[in-house]
């Protein structure tokens, strides 16, 4: 089960509209299907007012508490999660092509991935009449003011945060990523004997540093850049440290044989030394 996700209220940001043409697109789903552009008026007061409690999403929910002279109304704006075999089609689309997953994780929402997911019947955007709404407040409108005011600030969300949708359609980022086909198969066992465990920063900073490391043979010395003098160290420790590190990186290079197609293409591209 999907986890829900807390997002702190935001402060009054009057006029503000979402950025993003998914982030538009979320408010347009709501605004289509909407009969009264009067409470869509004061739902984006609201919304820039700072009146917006912190907003929880769920699979299929979206909550706040909305702050009205009249009093403070509980909000549930709600979309239809995507079924097991509806993600199963998503899934395939999104490692179809590598910049879709990259994308989502660079904070964007392709387009080419939300128009192969349409043509794999999976609605991952709402469209009119998806989002549905419940408040305790007496508008009879749907959207009333302050649910309006909730799409508004979650299209804010969506903005810095695509996976926010994914999260209202079912799936948080970890179901999502850890699904097969998103990561490449890594044996856990030779993951933990390759990479240092985490320190606290307390026990790191608390500790002796360590010993700097000898000056490399001067058959593989090559001249560096400057660098600074570092405080509180010795005049020649970044040397040192920048002169061990290529070090060991032309030892681990020369474990590895040359590949001939390779190098020749190399030569080619260098040209006669």
């Amino acid at each position: 089960m999907s986890a829900a996700r807390g997002f702190p209220a935001f402060p009054p940001r009057p006029g503000r509209r979402g950025r993003s043409w998914w982030a538009r697109a979320f408010v347009a789903a709501m605004e289509d299907a909407a009969l009264d552009a009067v409470l869509l008026r004061r739902g984006r007061r609201f919304a820039g007012s700072g009146r917006v409690g912190p907003i929880t999403v769920s699979p299929g929910r979206i909550a706040a508490a909305v702050e009205d002279p009249d009093g403070m109304y509980d909000v549930a704006v709600h979309l239809t999660e995507l079924t097991g075999a509806e993600w199963d089609r998503l899934l395939e689309q999104v490692t179809a092509e590598s910049g879709h997953l990259a994308a989502l994780l660079d904070g964007e929402v392709p387009r080419s991935l939300v128009r192969s997911a349409e043509a794999a019947d999976v609605p991952l955007l709402p469209t009119i009449g998806d989002l549905e709404s419940d408040c305790d407040c007496p508008d009879i409108g749907d959207p009333c003011q302050h649910a309006a005011a909730v799409c508004y600030q979650t299209a804010w969300l969506l903005d810095d945060d695509p996976f926010v949708l994914l999260l209202l359609r079912g799936r948080d980022p970890e179901e999502l990523l850890g699904a097969p086909g998103l990561r490449p198969d890594v044996d856990a066992t030779d993951v933990e004997a390759d990479v240092d465990r985490p320190v606290p920063a307390e026990s790191a900073y608390a500790a002796r540093p360590a010993a700097l490391p000898a000056m490399p043979p001067a058959s593989r010395r090559q001249s560096g850049p400057a660098l600074p003098v570092p405080p509180e160290l010795p005049p020649d420790a970044l040397t040192l440290l920048a002169a061990d590190a290529a070090s060991r990186a032309r030892s681990l290079l020369e474990q590895f044989e040359p590949d001939p197609a390779l190098s020749a293409s190399t030569d080619v591209v260098r040209g006669p030394v």
